[in-house]
């Protein structure tokens, strides 16, 4: 069989805090009432920055500029094969509806740190800080 292949983005604000939703507390679905990164699954014919595109479209109505959006890793992981992109988020999460979901909210790095994360986020998100915190 093969290993599903899905994308997510670590948006970030100007405090360098990264946008993350609350998963429904559905049961049946992964992870129900974790916290995790926006994304989600590769349509058949997509590459995986117009996956990650189409879904922040779809989950918050925002349409990132693919110039803006950048690669930070691919990982195989137990639940299947997962590229991991990173864009600036310059907006309001008043201003944004999500339509996934029970809630968004910005989360520090220490946030992160403290809080269980679905899909191995806070392995990616350790990595992702620890490039903010090696470039300054």
């Amino acid at each position: 069989m093969a290993k599903t292949e899905g994308t997510q983005i670590i948006l970030v604000n100007p405090d360098n805090q990264v946008l993350l939703y609350l998963r429904d507390d559905k049961p049946g679905i992964p992870y129900p009432n974790l916290w995790a990164l926006l994304g989600g699954m590769i349509e058949d014919g997509e590459t995986p920055l117009q996956t990650i595109i189409r879904e922040i479209d779809e989950e918050i109505g925002i349409q990132l500029d693919p110039q803006h959006v950048h690669h930070l890793s691919t990982r195989d992981l137990d639940f299947g094969i997962e590229h991991t992109f990173t864009a600036a988020a310059g907006f309001d999460i008043d201003d944004v509806t999500l339509t996934e979901g029970q809630g968004l909210r910005w989360f520090s790095r220490t946030d992160v740190a403290t809080t269980e994360l679905a899909y191995a986020d806070n392995a990616i998100l350790e990595i992702f800080f620890s490039t903010l915190t090696s470039s300054h």
